[in-house]
């Protein structure tokens, strides 16, 4: 699988998860065996007026390449002094959000709403295509209405215009996460364009990936939520195309993932924001084990490392002596007393 220049391990693709993939999820996603990083979108007006937050999104850790990172906007001047800048950055691949559906995206033209306006999304991957020299990817619904014709244009636009690859995601713009995404329209486009086309929606387990690959021809997969919480996807969907076994996801494996999230956390963000995050997102990796929702509770006020190692490894005591979870006292406080 090769998009433009840039040879992919496997097929399997992260999706550009909005609020989920900063760089201590990306890494996790990589040493789970994703083939392809996806960066969450970052803005390109934001970029182009320089925003410190915004620039900190395009930092790059060797360890998670090949990455592409996703911009959105609808201005082609503006795409494209972004798209430089991303370029700048180290990015191995450049992606073009035509896909996203949320209000606030959508108002300002961007996202989903440029798959109304072909002239428009032309010039935005045309001014994208002749600022950088890296691949160009875009990423695209099935449009407005159920036909898909809308995302079939685009192909075709996307295509006739330079871009190396599409990911095509077949739920319509008011669809949201809702519903059923619609197969059939990955295989249409896969044959109306030569370019790879990455098939995304609806990939829960392995044996989905396996399906959509067999039905639409796709060439890769790009799986989303179900990768949160849950990062072997990656691997048992290489397993299950490779006839080799899957890999071993016992409560250590999820208990030590909790630790390396964290760790990676406290050194990209600093122990107190990364602790902050991690009292909603450590709880992702306790979803099915017994006593998690007390895990979870356990952890809403976590101030430190030291204080989430504590909740962790009373976890890992408990489901080894297979008792209950103890519950949860506030942090730099001790248990009640017979506790």
């Amino acid at each position: 699988m090769r998009i433009g220049s840039v040879a992919l391990p496997n097929i399997t693709v992260l999706a550009p998860l909005a609020g989920i993939n900063h760089l201590p999820f990306r890494l996790l996603a990589k040493s789970c065996g994703c083939g392809l990083i996806c960066a969450e979108m970052v803005s390109a007006n934001g970029l182009a007026h320089r925003s410190p937050k915004t620039l900190r999104m395009l930092a790059i850790d060797p360890r998670e390449r090949p990455i592409s990172i996703q911009i959105f906007g609808s201005e082609p001047a503006i795409i494209a002094e972004a798209a430089g800048m991303v370029a700048d950055a180290g990015a191995d691949i450049l992606d073009i959000n035509f896909g996203c559906s949320v209000k606030k995206v959508v108002r300002t033209g961007a996202g989903v709403a440029l798959m109304r306006q072909p002239g428009l999304a032309a010039a935005v991957i045309r001014a994208a295509r002749r600022a950088v020299s890296i691949p160009l990817t875009i990423k695209i619904r099935t449009g407005w209405d159920r036909s898909g014709e809308q995302a079939l244009t685009l192909a075709r636009i996307a295509e006739e215009e330079g871009a190396d690859a599409i990911a095509a995601h077949p739920r319509t713009a008011v669809q949201g996460f809702s519903g059923h995404a619609d197969w059939s329209l990955i295989r249409r486009i896969k044959e109306s364009i030569a370019i790879p086309v990455i098939g995304n929606g609806d990939i829960a387990t392995a044996e989905d990936a396996r399906r959509m690959l067999a039905e639409t021809g796709c060439d890769a997969v790009m799986v989303g939520r179900a990768a949160i919480g849950y990062p072997w996807i990656f691997d048992e969907i290489r397993a299950l195309l490779e006839n080799r076994p899957p890999p071993t996801v016992d409560p250590e494996t999820r208990l030590n993932t909790m630790i390396q999230y964290l760790d990676e956390a406290i050194a990209d963000m600093g122990e107190a924001h990364a602790c902050r995050m991690m009292r909603s997102r450590l709880g992702w990796f306790a979803k099915g084990m017994p006593g998690g929702s007390r895990f979870r509770e356990s952890i809403h006020r976590i101030e430190t490392r030291a204080e989430a190692m504590e909740r962790i490894e009373s976890f890992r005591s408990a489901l080894i002596s297979h008792l209950p979870f103890p519950a949860a006292h506030p942090p730099n406080k001790p248990p009640p007393p017979g506790s």
